[in-house]
């Protein structure tokens, strides 16, 4: 009797345990799922124009946030029609005396802010490096370099970057660029272009170098060729001038010369909106210069998943991998 009753009262406690565990786990998902998993935004911003962007008579766009909405809760936003290109910083508790400036993807039409942008700041602010998000304008709106326009932002982005490295502490010659999909055309273009004179000189700021010391490029699209080009993106670069010169200079696995910076890649195989020769390409070319490069070729993980999309993949392992990567060559 009283073995029954043991075992009747072990297998209650036993029902009540796992039901308060998926109680509980019903709790940390239904919260998981609220908006406010994300985390406030930052509020310090560094504008590159303080006076205005150059090259913008007669554009007459509206810059606005697109809210996506994810489903599962996270933010998902997009600008559109960047007016007042700037950088948005992530400050680390603990500096580690690099920099990051992040460039998201968003096909050369829009800047998608959260999952390139500010959750890859956050993760790499957490280990100490400086991070600033860069919100550049789009060569479709009507600004007088074209397909140049993003590539002034970028350029002006590292210059006023490095002018704040001592006050912000951390050095000016450990200052890395990571894009993502269209954000990664604009920092290999920023890695291989980088001495282009684009704009005027503006401020002191103007006389630092634009090259970076370290070059990520995340899904990234690197080619005009038809054959492999991201169309989306193709369209918007050679809006205003669509010549095979044009074409040869932001292709940029065209553009690769000896001396450039170490440069990291990712892509996925079954990447259906960049095809993983984009990667290929630039891979090739920068081996044939000599430069530091090492590729990461993942089975699976699509397109755009920055850091939201790749728990229980193997390409989970990115992060790491770049982190690695950085610090054997002194970032």
């Amino acid at each position: 009797m009283d073995f029954m009753m043991n075992r009747r009262g072990a297998l209650s406690a036993f029902v009540s345990g796992v039901l308060g565990l998926w109680s509980a786990g019903e709790a940390r998902a239904e919260k998981m799922a609220k908006p406010e998993i994300s985390p406030p935004d930052p509020t310090e911003t560094m504008l590159l124009w303080p006076n205005g962007a150059p090259g913008g008579d007669g554009v007459d766009v509206e810059e606005k946030i697109l809210e996506r909405g994810d489903p599962k809760g996270l933010r998902d936003r997009a600008q559109v029609h960047t007016r007042v290109p700037k950088l948005v910083v992530f400050r680390p508790k603990t500096p580690n005396g690099a920099a990051v400036m992040l460039i998201p993807g968003g096909g050369y039409e829009r800047v998608v802010l959260d999952k390139e942008g500010y959750e890859t700041a956050r993760w790499l602010s957490a280990r100490g490096y400086t991070c600033f998000v860069l919100f550049y304008r789009l060569p479709g709106d009507g600004w007088a370099a074209g397909g140049d326009t993003p590539l002034q932002d970028a350029q002006r982005a590292v210059r006023l970057i490095r002018a704040q490295a001592a006050a912000m502490a951390f050095s000016a010659d450990r200052v890395a660029v990571m894009g993502f999909s269209a954000g990664g055309h604009l920092a290999a273009n920023l890695t291989t272009r980088f001495d282009v004179a684009t704009y005027a000189p503006f401020d002191a700021a103007d006389g630092l170098p634009a090259k970076p010391n370290l070059s990520a490029l995340i899904y990234p699209v690197i080619t005009l060729d038809p054959a492999f080009a991201h169309g989306g993106s193709r369209k918007q670069l050679l809006a205003r001038q669509d010549t095979p010169e044009r074409v040869a200079a932001l292709s940029l696995e065209k553009q690769v010369r000896e001396g450039l910076p170490p440069v990291f890649q990712l892509h996925a195989a079954d990447d259906k909106a960049v095809p993983v020769e984009n990667s290929l390409l630039m891979f090739s070319a920068l081996k044939a210069k000599g430069v530091p490069a090492e590729m990461h070729i993942f089975e699976e993980g699509g397109h755009g998943f920055g850091l939201r999309f790749i728990s229980g993949k193997p390409v989970a392992a990115w992060p790491g991998l770049f982190e690695a990567f950085a610090k054997r060559h002194g970032l």
